[in-house]
């Protein structure tokens, strides 16, 4: 079995639950933008003073997700590529609110993951099973790619 098929199969195992999945389904994204969003937030002056080569190029949320591309592109090359979308829209949706609200993208952002994160174990209270992440840190990237190889195995894509 391939590593990916194996940590989702993993991951699924404490997503039965329709209700978890459900809260899933909403807060896994939120989770995902809201550290986008914190970490974007981050001044991108200080990103000059340790890749100063990037210097109009990217932000520290750029460069974290780019990582977290590299991880997946370890496990699922498929998936990369729809995490690298998601991942390109968290930005922009990042960059958006960071130019037009009123309210610091910082502090939406950790209200969205506060919000998110009860919600996520509240979830997993109905589902009697303790978050995946608790066994093995690497799980709070399945998460995510758990949701798209859904979203893959609906439009036909291999995963």
């Amino acid at each position: 079995m391939r590593k990916i098929d194996e940590l989702l199969y993993e991951y699924g195992l404490s997503h039965q639950n329709e209700t978890n999945k459900t809260i899933h389904w909403i807060c896994v994204p939120a989770i995902f933008f809201s550290i986008v969003g914190l970490i974007f937030s981050i001044p991108s002056e200080t990103l000059v003073v340790y890749l100063p080569f990037l210097q109009n190029f990217a932000n520290w949320a750029t460069i974290v997700l780019a990582i977290v591309l590299v991880y997946y592109l370890t496990i699922s090359p498929p998936l990369t590529l729809g995490m690298f979308f998601f991942s390109a829209l968290c930005l922009a949706v990042a960059n958006l609110i960071d130019l037009i609200s009123p309210v610091p993208l910082w502090a939406l952002s950790l209200g969205l993951f506060v919000i998110s994160w009860i919600c996520q174990f509240y979830g997993h209270k109905i589902e009697g099973k303790k978050p995946s992440f608790l066994k093995d840190i690497q799980f709070l990237l399945i998460g995510p790619a758990w949701l798209m190889h859904f979203i893959y195995k609906r439009m036909g894509f291999a995963y």
